[in-house]
């Protein structure tokens, strides 16, 4: 089924289920990783590749919803919940967090396949995102400090003539920091470079003076 890179991880306390589960998935040509314990799962060292985290709710140290909060804030594996003892405010709660999927235990076969290819592909699209902000928050970073001040006039829509005068510097000087800036950040065109500050949170101002 998956040929690339990638993970799979599975969180539950019966070993049973925890070895049932990769025998299944690693039929698929997946790669399967098992941990018996929330904690054995937040202490080992995990593959950098897409990823996706098969997650037991009731589990004797730390539970499902209790790893969720722990991993939410940082870059995780989006998670697909397993349970026994499921019901629907459980559900609502493990969606309204973010898990791809809620599944009661015995699930089919067929929804757990779909499910993890769905949270494999939801993860290799964060982290190209990931990446492709980091790469622009690199770019931002070779701006020189009066470049930096450009952008978000330039941004603003400002024309080089207004931008010169919040600055205080001469409109030629304007237009050539414009310029440098536009190539340092690759953006073709005033479109392109909206696109780029917004993808930064870059705040449009008119207020930034100085020389």
């Amino acid at each position: 089924m998956y040929n690339e890179d990638h993970a799979v991880f599975v969180v539950d306390d019966d070993k049973r289920v925890r070895d049932g589960l990769s025998d299944f998935l690693e039929a698929w040509r997946m790669n399967v990783l098992t941990f018996a314990s929330g904690r054995e799962y937040l202490d080992a060292p995990k593959p950098d590749t897409p990823s996706c985290l098969v997650l037991d709710i009731r589990l004797p140290d730390v539970d499902g919803f209790e790893l969720q909060a722990q991993l939410s804030g940082n870059p995780h594996p989006p998670i697909i919940f397993i349970t026994g003892h499921g019901d629907i405010p459980m559900t609502v709660r493990a969606m309204k967090l973010g898990a791809v999927d809620f599944l009661p235990k015995p699930f089919r076969e067929r929804d757990l396949l779909a499910s993890i290819k769905t949270a494999l592909d939801r993860d290799r699209v964060a982290r190209q995102e990931r990446a492709a902000l980091q790469d622009l928050q690199a770019k931002l970073e070779c701006l020189s400090a009066r470049e930096r001040d450009v952008l978000p006039l330039v941004v603003s829509g400002l024309m080089n003539k207004q931008g010169a005068a919040k600055l205080g510097i001469s409109e030629i000087t304007f237009q050539i920091h414009r310029g440098n800036m536009m190539r340092k950040m690759h953006a073709d065109s005033l479109a392109d470079l909206v696109r780029i500050a917004g993808k930064l949170s870059i705040p449009i101002t008119h207020s930034r003076h100085g020389n």
